[in-house]
């Protein structure tokens, strides 16, 4: 009884980190467009943005489980977390002297603490029970990640993309008062929500440190990277890892350009269904002319799709194989995509935000497919499933070089091959963990 309550508490306490990681994703994101204009980028320059944040995850998965072998998961999560604030905290400067390598290099480090708790946390939440729930339980533990998605896009279209951005050229033509004021503004929209980021993630630092976790995971003397690198299932987990992320990520990076690029703003605010959420919008202090951010609110029923798909998942893979739930989902995601590129307006719209909603259960589905089994190298299986993160780094960037060069709807039909392997993986993997 006693370690099924310890049990129970671990997980409320690592749910919250789940929350934390998807909520400060998706607030990168609100960021992009911004950045495009303040640093008068492409496309592709944009998406470097998203090279760096998981860029990290790349370079350091496979570092931070040797890491937390070492100091245990516990230190190893507080050490994330204090990783995590610092980065937040370098927004500050970065936001002060509008020095985009500055930025880039806040990105990496909130996305190095990131990659800690991630690495420790997913394996941590499959194991905290009976192994054939492992994929509910982690269903359930990325519901509240999703939560955390839904909900960033709303604060940072109010608080990073709430006033209209100049142009480098109106900018120079401004007097020197009326530029340190612009340039002061600039750097509050993007300091605050960062700075009192900074602040609950130290608390929730300080909360790990004096919380009692079970030690269900050791770091196995017989377990080695060469053995999970031969393993089979795994390196393709690795793979459906690195395209699912990928794809989620260009797709919720690009929404607003999208949605631009479609001239959506005039069919928002015209529509009768869009009227209220078009008003609402309005009558939160954003500019009429702010299309950005009219647009960028609506970006929330992309990632709060997922959330609900997430709770809907946590049950499904209690009574189906997940397997077959992972194609289906994957598969519903090809035909929303296809829908989106072949019509235009409110329909378009509609069904690439609907996206969001089969793209829920895939991260832990595929995640517990691939450690299924594998005993003594699920530690060093999660450094290698959470280096493939990396497919954030990597494809945002060609989607937006796409983009720039064949125009959005024909860059989609790379996300479209993408989804294609989960589809693939998923029906292979039809076994139940």
């Amino acid at each position: 009884m006693e370690n099924k309550q310890s049990y129970r508490s671990s997980f409320i306490l690592l749910t919250v980190l789940f929350f934390l990681w998807g909520f400060i994703t998706v607030l990168v994101d609100s960021l992009i467009p911004r950045l495009r204009e303040l640093f008068t980028l492409t496309y592709f320059q944009a998406g470097l943005v998203q090279f760096a944040f998981f860029g990290a995850y790349f370079l350091l998965s496979i570092p931070a489980s040797y890491i937390l072998s070492k100091i245990g998961y516990k230190k190893g999560i507080v050490l994330g977390l204090l990783t995590m604030a610092l980065g937040c905290l370098l927004f500050y400067p970065a936001a002060s002297y509008r020095i985009f390598g500055v930025f880039m290099l806040a990105y990496f480090i909130l996305a190095a603490g990131m990659t800690v708790l991630q690495v420790a946390a997913n394996p941590f939440v499959a194991v905290l029970g009976p192994e054939d729930g492992a994929s509910s339980r982690l269903n359930l533990s990325q519901a509240f990640n999703s939560l955390g998605t839904a909900i960033a896009p709303a604060v940072g279209a109010l608080f990073i993309l709430s006033d209209v951005i100049k142009s480098k050229d109106e900018i120079a033509i401004l007097d020197s008062y009326a530029r340190e004021t612009y340039l002061a503004s600039e750097a509050t929209a993007v300091q605050t929500p960062f700075l009192g980021l900074a602040l609950f993630i130290g608390l929730i630092a300080v909360v790990f440190s004096f919380s009692k976790l079970p030690k269900v995971i050791t770091e196995a003397s017989t377990g080695t990277y060469r053995q999970a690198l031969h393993n089979k299932k795994l390196m393709q987990g690795v793979l459906g890892i690195f395209f699912y992320v990928g794809a989620e990520v260009a797709i919720g990076s690009y929404l607003v350009n999208y949605f631009l690029d479609m001239n959506l703003v005039s069919v928002i605010k015209e529509n009768q269904m869009m009227k209220f959420i078009a008003e609402a919008i309005l009558n939160s202090g954003i500019a009429e002319n702010d299309n950005k951010a009219i647009v960028g609110v609506f970006v929330t029923f992309y990632w709060s799709g997922a959330m609900i798909g997430r709770f809907i998942g946590a049950y499904l893979t209690k009574s189906i194989k997940p397997g077959k739930v992972l194609a289906f989902f994957a598969f519903m995601a090809i035909t929303l995509i296809l829908v989106s590129i072949y019509t235009n307006g409110l329909v378009s719209m509609w069904s690439i935000l609907a996206v969001g909603l089969f793209n829920s259960i895939m991260f832990p589905t595929i995640f517990t497919l691939a450690i299924d089994g594998i005993g003594d190298l699920k530690p060093k299986a999660s450094g290698l499933l959470c280096t493939a993160i990396v497919g954030g780094a990597l494809i945002p960037p060609f989607f937006g070089y796409l983009s720039d060069s064949i125009e959005f709807k024909n860059a989609l039909l790379f996300i479209v091959a993408c989804y294609s392997y989960i589809v693939w993986f998923g029906y292979r993997n039809t076994k139940r963990p």
